[in-house]
């Protein structure tokens, strides 16, 4: 049984500040983007073609001549079910009646590609129809039809609408008539469909969701050299992904014996996030501690200061404990949003603030980093470090771009971003018969099952003064209280401190009313954040952080040079007010530090002057959005 359940979308309304600027952002610009580039009506960017595909494999069920074919990644039907799980949260915040146009049309599009015995996937329905269900480890079969599975949860829950849903539904029941029924041995290469079911069984009662996305998880590493056979068995591939290295495919020992976060880091935190959804289902203590070790693999040993994970573009994967490099680091856009997906779901396993802390942090740093804040630019990967000339240049460091491009041909991220900005209320907001759970501070209205409606004011994350007024109901209010703000908390009830009543990080109010008004006070001051000593990259180094806010250093507020600064540890760190006009609004920190005039050529014995500066810092989601110049997260202190 969920200790508590994320809120229903529909339930957080936002009309004003940080969370709405973001969500409008998506609305005006984001998703019509988005929907022109899988149309490929955007000039100069990466063709999607992913609409054309699902026109072209209806033809192809008819038996009509396809003409070009398909065009895009073997998973490109992905992109097009994130972007209507986007605009699906969208439309519950903001009635849109020609965008639900859109949606509706694109939903008619992918229902004729349907084919007749349940199955959906343009790639092999348009280029290689003998060949389904026989390249598990490579083919996406199961990814693309996991995402189209949360589309339709997200469209029939935000607009009653069923027409996919019930497409998904058949579809889930092909994928049971082959891999139960049938007994077809094997499980998803990359993870995905186990968390979907999961949802799909919740918004349609059946049970068949249930049992298949606990059959797969159940099956994943049980037969660890079911690929390498797999692979034997056919005489084509994708990629030529390795099917010995079982450690990259999460299945190198039965889920429920697994200890660290091992692999591709994206398909490792969804398949975490299922295995979390389904031990709270059913009451899975064992799963459930599985869930607890890898989360703590990540957290503790294996995530960036600004919730990134994944530290090598070698497969985009986990490495090895502390091994967290800065200018080479991969942390994934889909990563950060796969760990709050993890996170969200350990904490309806169990209320623990640690789960939130890490939600937060991944949000507000990596999954804002991932886009442009003109809505139309993107990051795949989100270095700590970024030197031009280097980032982007060196094969070492192909993958960490200095600047945003507008998309790729594997597009996984955008619309990604799109779908968990619009749905940011349920991960904000948790609710069970008798409490209402406060796990991030956005402002907005919000309505729990208890029968409590809320009404948040704040300027957070730069304002530390949360306001919740009771606008209906009764019953019990837990509020999270960050890891950064364990020193500085307090709450007020109608200008009445609070005792302390905390558990596992979160503080139970008792007798909340109409008309009652909560108060959260937050630790404003500005942390310096050290790493341990077994992370060799960070070693000597200091970042800076304020609230949720992981700040860095950018070259255009610096004289264009942030590798020859380093940040006087002992020294003065100011907040400057707040800018409306600057990168659409933030506080730039001011730190007391040094500047090292080198005066040799490569290598020299004299000895470099130090001398006296002030650093400006930013927050690390703005950064590369004024051009090209350096970055660093950490600096050198003295």
């Amino acid at each position: 049984m969920k200790a508590q359940r994320q809120i229903d979308v529909k339930n957080f309304e936002s009309r004003k500040g940080f969370i709405y600027d973001f969500q409008k952002l998506i609305r005006d610009v984001a998703i019509p983007y988005q929907y022109a580039v899988l149309n490929d009506q955007v000039e100069g960017v990466e063709k999607s073609h992913a609409v054309a595909n699902f026109e072209n494999a209806a033809k192809a069920v008819k038996g009509e001549d396809v003409g070009e074919g398909f065009y895009g990644m073997v998973f490109q039907d992905s992109d097009a079910a994130k972007w209507i799980e986007a605009a699906a949260y969208s439309l519950a915040v903001f009635p849109d009646s020609k965008l639900e146009e859109e949606v509706d049309g694109l939903i008619d599009k992918i229902a004729a590609a349907q084919d007749g015995d349940g199955y959906l996937n343009t790639y092999y329905t348009i280029k290689d129809r003998e060949k389904r269900w026989t390249n598990l480890l490579e083919g996406h079969e199961l990814y693309c039809s996991g995402h189209m599975m949360e589309a339709a949860v997200a469209y029939y829950e935000t607009t009653g609408k069923d027409q996919l849903l019930k497409v998904m539904q058949r579809n889930a029941s092909h994928i049971y008539q082959k891999f139960v029924t049938e007994g077809k041995e094997g499980y998803p290469g990359h993870p995905e469909v186990e968390l979907a079911l999961l949802k799909l069984y919740r918004a349609t009662g059946d049970k068949k969701c249930l049992d298949l996305a606990k059959h797969f998880i159940d099956v994943r590493g049980v037969d660890q050299d079911y690929y390498k056979k797999e692979v034997a068995g056919r005489d084509w591939k994708v990629w030529g992904n390795d099917a010995s290295d079982n450690d990259y495919q999460q299945s190198g020992k039965p889920v429920r014996q697994q200890t660290d976060a091992t692999g591709h880091s994206v398909r490792g935190v969804y398949l975490y996030t299922g295995m979390a959804d389904l031990a709270s289902e059913t009451e899975d203590e064992e799963l459930l501690a599985a869930c607890r070790r890898l989360f703590e693999s990540i957290a503790d040993r294996r995530m960036y200061v600004t919730g990134g994970i994944g530290s090598t573009g070698i497969g985009e994967a986990f490495t090895v404990d502390y091994n967290l490099p800065n200018d080479t680091a991969y942390a994934e856009t889909c990563a950060s949003i796969g760990l709050m997906f993890f996170a969200s779901r350990m904490l309806e396993a169990e209320v623990d603030s640690r789960y939130g802390d890490v939600m937060e942090r991944a949000f507000y740093n990596t999954v804002l980093a991932g886009m442009e804040l003109d809505g139309k630019r993107f990051f795949y990967v989100n270095p700590l470090e970024v030197i031009p000339g280097i980032s982007g240049v060196a094969v070492t460091h192909k993958h960490d771009l200095p600047q945003r491009p507008g998309w790729y041909a594997c597009a996984c991220c955008p619309p990604n971003v799109a779908r968990c900005l619009t749905s940011i209320g349920k991960y904000a907001y948790g609710e069970n018969e008798t409490t209402a759970f406060i796990h991030l501070f956005a402002e907005g209205k919000v309505s729990f099952a208890n029968g409590l409606t809320l009404n948040c004011e704040t300027k957070y994350p730069y304002g530390f003064q949360v306001c919740y007024q009771v606008l209906e109901g009764s019953g019990q209010v837990a509020v999270r209280r960050p890891d950064w703000s364990a020193d500085h908390f307090q709450i007020c009830v109608n200008g009445k401190v609070q005792e302390k009543e905390e558990k596992r990080g979160y503080w139970y109010l008792d007798g909340i009313k109409k008309g009652d008004e909560i108060q959260v006070t937050l630790d404003d001051q500005i942390k310096k954040v050290y790493a341990s000593p077994a992370v060799a990259s960070d070693s000597g180094c200091m970042a800076l952080q304020r609230g949720p806010l992981v700040y860095c250093v950018e070259g255009v507020d610096n004289e264009e040079d942030v590798l020859s600064l380093s940040y006087a540890e002992e020294g003065e760190v100011t907040a400057g007010e707040f800018e409306p006009g600057l990168l659409n609004g933030t506080v730039k920190l001011k730190a007391a530090g040094y500047r090292t005039v080198h005066k040799g050529s490569l290598y020299t014995y004299e000895k470099p002057e130090q001398l006296p500066c002030t650093i400006t810092a930013i927050p690390y989601y703005t950064w590369g959005n004024r051009g090209l110049g350096q970055m660093r997260v950490w600096l050198p202190k003295r």
